[in-house]
């Protein structure tokens, strides 16, 4: 009887240590989760207040926390420090105390198999797990997960999330070029969109997340006048956005509690897609009104939000309105952008890596239009050294190529070596209608200082052909006058001032006006 009281005893005190440890661990979970939360609705709020945030995550410290939340939460100071203030050096303080991305890889992995009966953080898990890989460039590793996120999000009737988690994988593999994946990833996007009824300001935020991607693919693909309808809807999907009121009523789905970009952001993402629709299509002056209107809109963003991806915003607007000042003869502001570019980049080193490419190519066209023909050849040669993105190593490509020709005979191997490697008849490395046509433009100027003016002809109705098929009205230009330049010199008086003032011929009918049919987005947004 003694011995059985004596283990009665034991097994109640242990039940007793064990209900203080549980309770302790109650308790140290639910400040945890209190300064969390706090953190998170300081960082989330409009206008950011990101001091209280930091506030909030360095009182986790003093109370002793187990290593890994210790470890991660100097992984969420550093992020909240690194992308909303200026405090780089206690940014990399932090991130150096957090766990690598090596380690932290599996603790995700085990977080997600632990997390499947709470929705919002499986989900929210994934999409972290799936950027670390982006990070890494294992864009095959990320789109599995985020496939395995989308059926998660089909499975408890999210249908909001499992756009969302289907769209980044879209996103994902046009970076990937994996074009027959991306059509039937994209049309099953579109008929999930249309069908979910919901929150409006989501709803209209998946159309456009959904929009920009259609377009950007076709504006890849150098499809300029084939865009025109996405890109109109997509201006008038941003138009309905600004109308609408924020609802603070949140999701019932605890899956439905992820947001893709704030409205401020998708307004400038679509004034930078219309950007670069603009300086395909050759509209320049339409080019500059867009860039001036989103480089206002991110000045005022970036007084309250440090986040990174305006930076990446405003980097690709200054890389297409300088080659707008550059065709139009504006140098000096040209060079003073690319200067700007190189401040903004010098920023941030994820930055400068994406863009180092793009940076020396914008000099290599300083170069080439101010006739500094040897510092053009230099810079395009770096860049090409730099860049693994196809369709810009085919643009530095044709454009070294065109300086070759500008110098006459002293790099005659190389410039037939590049090319024959954009050779537009049978083996051009890319797919982009716009590139094609500017490649046969390129050979047909080198016929023509060769003096082969037939052969020339026959690239130039090529380019042409291309061109007018597609709105590319800046190459019809250059060939247009080209082609008058060789009707001048076979003698064709008669033909040549009609091809060099773009008047309609046997070359077909050239669409010189400015584009009315695709209206920009309404001053109302502003």
């Amino acid at each position: 009887m003694a011995a059985q009281a004596a283990a009665a005893a034991q097994a109640a005190a242990a039940a007793q240590v064990a209900a203080a440890q549980a309770a302790q661990a109650e308790a140290a979970e639910s400040w945890y989760l209190a300064l969390l939360g706090f953190a998170e609705h300081f960082r989330t709020s409009s206008p950011p207040k990101i001091r209280l945030c930091v506030h909030c995550l360095q009182a986790v410290f003093p109370f002793k926390p187990p290593q890994r939340i210790e470890a991660r939460t100097h992984l969420q100071l550093g992020s909240v420090l690194y992308h909303h203030t200026k405090n780089s050096e206690q940014a990399r303080s932090h991130l150096e105390k957090a766990n690598s991305v090596d380690a932290a890889k599996p603790l995700l992995r085990k977080a997600i198999q632990i997390s499947q009966q709470t929705p919002y953080w499986h989900c929210r898990l994934l999409f972290q797990l799936a950027q670390l890989h982006t990070l890494e460039k294992d864009l095959v590793s990320a789109c599995d997960l985020l496939g395995v996120g989308a059926e998660y999000a089909r499975v408890v009737g999210s249908e909001y999330t499992r756009a969302l988690f289907l769209l980044s994988k879209g996103m994902l593999l046009l970076m990937e070029r994996k074009l027959q994946e991306v059509h039937p990833l994209l049309t099953l996007c579109g008929q999930i969109v249309e069908n979910w009824q919901g929150n409006p300001i989501q709803k209209e935020s998946l159309r456009v997340f959904f929009l920009v991607l259609q377009v950007t693919h076709y504006l890849d693909a150098g499809q300029v006048k084939s865009v025109k309808p996405c890109l109109k809807q997509l201006q008038q999907c941003i138009q309905t956005i600004s109308t609408l009121h924020d609802d603070e009523i949140l999701p019932s789905n605890p899956a439905d509690l992820f947001h893709w970009l704030p409205k401020e952001h998708m307004c400038v993402l679509v004034y930078l897609v219309t950007v670069m629709h603009s300086m395909q299509a050759g509209y320049l002056e339409k080019a500059q009104k867009y860039t001036d209107k989103a480089l206002m809109q991110l000045e005022k963003l970036k007084m309250l939000d440090c986040s990174p991806i305006l930076s990446s915003f405003q980097v690709i607007l200054l890389e297409h309105i300088i080659m707008c000042r550059l065709v139009t003869g504006h140098k000096a502001t040209a060079l003073q952008e690319i200067s700007q570019v190189c401040q903004l980049c010098q920023q941030s080193p994820r930055l400068f890596s994406n863009h180092a490419a793009q940076l020396h190519t914008l000099l290599g066209l300083y170069c080439v239009s101010v006739n500094c023909m040897d510092n053009a050849e230099a810079q395009f040669t770096t860049a090409l050294r730099l860049t693994n993105h196809q369709e810009l190593w085919a643009f530095i490509v044709t454009n070294l190529a065109s300086v070759y020709i500008r110098e006459g005979n002293r790099h005659q191997e190389v410039l037939y070596s590049l090319l024959e490697r954009i050779n537009p008849d049978h083996s051009f490395p890319v797919s982009s209608h716009c590139l094609r046509a500017a490649a046969f433009y390129v050979r047909g100027l080198f016929s023509f200082f060769q003096g082969r003016y037939n052969e020339a002809k026959r690239f130039l109705r090529e380019t042409l052909k291309m061109s007018n098929a597609e709105d590319l009205n800046r190459l019809t230009a250059c060939s247009l006058v080209l082609l008058g330049h060789i009707f001048y010199v076979l003698g064709n008086h008669r033909v040549s001032p009609c091809l060099a003032s773009g008047q309609d011929g046997e070359w077909g009918s050239t669409t010189m006006e400015h584009d009315t049919s695709c209206p920009g987005i309404q001053e109302s947004i502003l």
